[in-house]
């Protein structure tokens, strides 16, 4: 998309728990000068930029939604008590609310050692994004895609995000051609809402942004949960799709009057114990 840029690798550091791990390297890169574009999942970007860095372009989003991979062809008739794992306590809260008899238990690991595990027996199930199999050739390990509305995506799923050192007029300018100004709208009301809930990369925390361009229109879903499913919100709203900063902003509003950060410092508490 960039027209034959040099690629540079770089190596994530930190550890399991710390999802922030997968920007670090490629936004040193960037600061010590190694590279000029940093590419980066948009939904393991903390909401809070790193200093001297700018987020500068959004490309056309890959499918956003989550993914089953195993037995079953819906949630609904998915076998009661099936083994599911899962590393997202996002994920872990919205299936449990839908199911509790579901066992979900912690799943680690690059996408090749959890699909290994499932095909070992260990697992009925495991649940990854839509867009990670497809980039990564495995779209046909799925055995369906999950309605957005029934477990709502992290917060820039499916989307890339390419960053650049402020004041680098001419990597700005490299990115232009690669801007997607419907993804970018997306991701900017769905950033709002988690910036300003304070959450972080590993909170039970969805929030999906869909635009009607036929209509004008954005709609917002959110869901906030505890890690065991018993409690938790879900809300929306709709406006203009040119307002995704004020539509986003009045989205955790409503989530925050409804007692969202409560339920996010229950659940990250009861996250700590867990790790």
């Amino acid at each position: 998309m960039l027209g034959g840029a040099e690629l540079v690798e770089v190596s994530s550091d930190g550890g399991v728990a710390d999802k922030a791990r997968f920007v670090r390297g490629v936004e040193r890169a960037l600061l010590d000068g190694e590279a000029e574009i940093g590419v980066h999942s948009a939904k393991d970007l903390p909401a809070e930029l790193t200093e001297g860095l700018l987020l500068a372009a959004v490309p056309p989003r890959e499918d956003a939604r989550d993914a089953w991979i195993g037995v079953g062809s819906s949630l609904d008739e998915v076998p009661e008590g099936a083994r599911v794992g899962t590393a997202s306590l996002r994920r872990r809260a919205q299936l449990l609310a839908a199911r509790p008899d579901l066992r979900v238990s912690e799943l680690h690991g690059n996408v090749d050692t959890r699909l290994r595990k499932l095909a070992e027996g260990e697992l009925d199930a495991i649940v990854l994004a839509v867009a990670g199999l497809r980039r990564l050739g495995r779209a046909g390990e799925i055995a369906f895609p999950i309605p957005a509305e029934a477990m709502t995506p992290a917060a820039g799923q499916g989307s890339l995000v390419l960053q650049v050192r402020d004041g680098d007029e001419a990597a700005l300018a490299a990115v232009e051609g690669v801007v997607d100004g419907q993804a970018l709208r997306d991701l900017t009301a769905e950033r709002t809402v988690v910036s300003l809930l304070e959450a972080t990369c590993n909170s039970p925390l969805g929030v999906h942004a869909k635009i009607d361009l036929a209509a004008g229109r954005m709609r917002i879903d959110a869901f906030v949960g505890l890690p065991d499913g018993s409690e938790w919100l879900r809300d929306s709203v709709e406006g203009d799709s040119t307002e995704p900063t004020l539509l986003g902003a009045e989205l955790a509003q409503r989530l925050l009057t409804t007692g969202a950060r409560d339920l996010l410092n229950r659940a990250e508490t009861s996250g700590s114990r867990r790790a």
